[in-house]
């Protein structure tokens, strides 16, 4: 009975084998120059549902020295906005850009592609740059960098630091991750492909918590360059990449009053409370007397402190004054002794 339950399997399993063998074949149109995740452009024409059934609309407000700019800029910002059929508005009285959607609209993302557009301008983007955000494939991030450092001075310097001296830092980090970055008040904003936008929130959080651009710009051109070889496209690169220390050595905190921790002798009684202010002026005698002589006795001790420490002051000065010994004087004065002596 086992016998043939295990052949019948084994004959199954054995066609099965053979059907995916004779499928498993070659395909002439298969070649590696195809990348299988490419998302296809959405066209007009996939839209087969005609237009949305509920319009979407975004707002967003911007400053007031931005409505020079935008006012000369936005018959560009209308056109662009037109061809993928979004409508758009510029409100100059409350401050505020507002897109939404209309029956020509056929592009589902065309919404979202918009209100990053306008988002972008808000921030300072120019129309130029803010206008990549349309195409497919490439996206934006902001990035808030204002609550990631507590002093002010510090987050100046940091932020400093991404723009790096006459903004070469900041340009060798747009090549390496082929986005285009802004630096503006307390926000980056970062626009190009995925890959980019997550390589250049990593460098700019990196740079806020105090760990220098520099490090990770060296590490993106050796990954720059390791892509270049086929060879090593599976293989680990963490041999290859730098491996930085720190320099820093921790510091231990020293508490401000060191407490003695010898062994003592046990006793079963607590240990008798400190003095008190008043228990120190009875026990010196003073707690019955007048303000007014307590004024007096400590006019007196004063006075009498700054006597002594005038005392030494002057004793400091004096001792300038005082003639070193010269070589010889003590042999001098025993010859005259035994001189004197020899006379006597």
């Amino acid at each position: 009975m086992y016998t043939k339950i295990f052949i019948a399997i084994t004959s199954q399993s054995l066609d099965e084998l053979l059907t995916y063998n004779r499928h498993k074949k070659d395909k002439p149109w298969d070649t590696d120059d195809i990348d299988k995740w490419k998302i296809e452009p959405f066209k007009p024409s996939d839209n087969a549902g005609g237009h949305f059934a509920e319009e979407s609309s975004f707002a967003t407000l911007f400053p007031k020295y931005r409505e020079v700019y935008l006012k000369e800029s936005w018959p560009l910002v209308t056109k662009l906005l037109k061809d993928i059929g979004i409508a758009c508005t510029l409100d100059l009285i409350e401050g505020s850009m507002t897109v939404k959607t209309t029956k020509k609209t056929w592009d589902p993302a065309a919404i979202l592609n918009a209100r990053d557009l306008i988002r972008l301008l808000a921030r300072s983007v120019p129309v130029q740059e803010a206008r990549k955000i349309l195409e497919d494939g490439v996206a934006c991030d902001i990035i808030k960098i204002r609550n990631l450092v507590r002093n002010k001075e510090k987050f100046v310097k940091r932020r400093q630091r991404i723009l790096g001296p006459n903004g070469t830092t900041l340009k060798a980090l747009e090549l390496l991750t082929s986005t285009y970055i802004l630096v503006h008040g307390n926000t980056v904003s970062v626009i190009g492909p995925y890959k980019g936008l997550k390589e250049a929130r990593r460098v700019v959080e990196d740079c806020m918590a105090n760990v220098h651009p520099i490090y990770q710009i060296k590490e993106l051109m050796v990954k720059r360059e390791l892509a270049k070889d086929p060879e090593l496209a599976h293989e680990s690169w963490d041999r290859f990449l730098p491996n930085y220390k720190k320099r820093s050595l921790s510091h231990r905190r020293v508490p401000f009053k060191v407490t003695d921790k010898t062994k003592k002798t046990y006793t079963p009684f607590p240990p008798a409370p400190e003095q008190s202010k008043v228990d120190k002026q009875l026990e010196a005698g003073e707690y019955h007397i007048g303000r007014e002589a307590k004024k007096r006795i400590a006019q007196e001790e004063r006075i009498e402190k700054q006597k002594v420490k005038k005392e030494e002051k002057k004793r400091e000065r004096e001792r300038d004054f005082i003639a070193p010994d010269e070589p010889g004087t003590a042999e001098r004065k025993k010859k005259k002794q035994k001189t004197k002596a020899t006379e006597d």
